[in-house]
């Protein structure tokens, strides 16, 4: 098989809320998304997605995508797509670094591969665990009242894990986690997650503020070192995720007892080729994960609900959708959620169809 077309659509994704605010007062009106086509000399197509959470989140941005996709794609053309090992490591020597750009390549690439099996991607990852996962909603920042009125619809709708984006004034901050904290039930999981918000200073005392609640603290801070210094004076459950790059990053914070779980983004780690190798080291080391990825619509919310549903459910800590903040459809077969959870599709690879009408016409289009 063959690669003989690589294609790239770019898509403006519109959110429920209107606006989606983290950290530090960033915040986006919309997600800047880039859907990858690739075809095949079989007539297979398969379909991918990356889309950054604005330039300002992670050291990725939209138009890169589309321009790093221009210097890999005449390179891909007659290359075999089921080759997924070998096809990554030709990315990677065609173009250093820029994960983010080639995972929107190498989803495509799975849903071939699961296609010309007649497999779902969730089975080729390792299996199906269950009927379906148990999702978490994330709360935009807001005042602590507007986030616990939000955590209390969400509850209402099914779901029993949240995450709340905090990382601002630390004394908001704390009554933000004690408000939310105050509308969860025995059972539910409340994480707070800074987004690399706080100085250590401030870290130091809201997890001292908050260390009578149950709640897991998220990415406190910028660096590594400096989660790790905060991770070492609190008691609470630890998460990291904006430095968790890579798998050489997983050892280090596994030697270092630096987290209890971490979030794994498929797009920062470069596609599902190296989120597996991550999902399958977290296992092996006993570490739980939230599998996500920064944005995204239809595409990536059943990139995301594959690699869920082929983790042990032991080791899921939750699972979250960004396409849910996404008031535009953009592929027939999305995965549907009910009462808080969700299941990968049962169709070959992905099980999605991108609509042609959204997607308008390519910008990048090699043959």
């Amino acid at each position: 098989m063959k690669i003989t077309r690589l294609c790239a659509y770019q898509v403006d994704l519109p959110l429920h809320d209107g606006i989606y605010a983290w950290s530090e007062g960033k915040s986006i009106s919309a997600f800047d998304s880039t859907i990858v086509r690739i075809e095949t000399d079989t007539g297979l197509v398969g379909w991918g997605e990356s889309c950054p959470l604005g330039p300002v989140y992670l050291p990725s941005f939209a138009g890169g995508v589309r321009a790093g996709i221009a210097e890999l794609g005449p390179r891909l053309i007659g290359e075999d797509p089921t080759q997924l090992e070998y096809l990554n490591r030709t990315m990677d020597a065609t173009l250093k670094g820029h994960p983010y750009v080639k995972s929107g390549i190498d989803i495509a690439c799975w849903d071939i591969l699961g296609k010309a099996t007649g497999m779902p991607v969730c089975e080729l990852l390792g299996g199906r665990y269950g009927d379906d996962v148990a999702l978490y909603r994330s709360i935009s920042r807001d005042t602590p009242e507007a986030m616990a009125a939000k955590l209390k619809g969400f509850r209402a709708q099914g779901y029993r894990k949240f995450q709340l984006k905090v990382g601002g004034d630390i004394e908001e901050d704390i009554q933000r986690i004690r408000a939310c904290s105050a509308e969860t039930e025995p059972g539910d999981t409340l994480i707070a997650d800074a987004n690399t918000g706080w100085l250590m200073t401030e870290a130091a005392k809201i997890v001292r503020a908050v260390g009578d609640l149950d709640v897991i603290i998220e990415q406190p801070c910028q660096t590594y070192e400096e989660c790790l210094v905060i991770r070492r004076r609190t008691d609470l459950p630890f998460v990291l995720d904006e430095c968790m790059e890579n798998l050489g990053m997983v050892v280090r914070g596994h030697s270092d007892g630096a987290m209890d779980a971490i979030n794994l983004k498929i797009s920062r780690v470069g596609g599902l080729t190296r989120a597996r190798q991550v999902r399958d080291l977290c296992v092996w080391f006993g570490i739980a994960l939230t599998t996500e990825d920064a944005g995204g619509g239809d595409v990536t919310n059943a990139t995301v609900a594959h690699l869920a549903q082929s983790t042990p459910e032991k080791y899921l800590l939750s699972v979250t959708l960004a396409g849910l903040k996404v008031s535009l459809a953009t592929a027939d077969g999305a995965p549907i959620v009910k009462e808080g959870r969700v299941s990968a599709s049962r169709e070959p690879g992905l099980g999605i169809t991108p609509i042609p009408e959204v997607l308008g016409d390519p910008i990048v289009d090699f043959y």
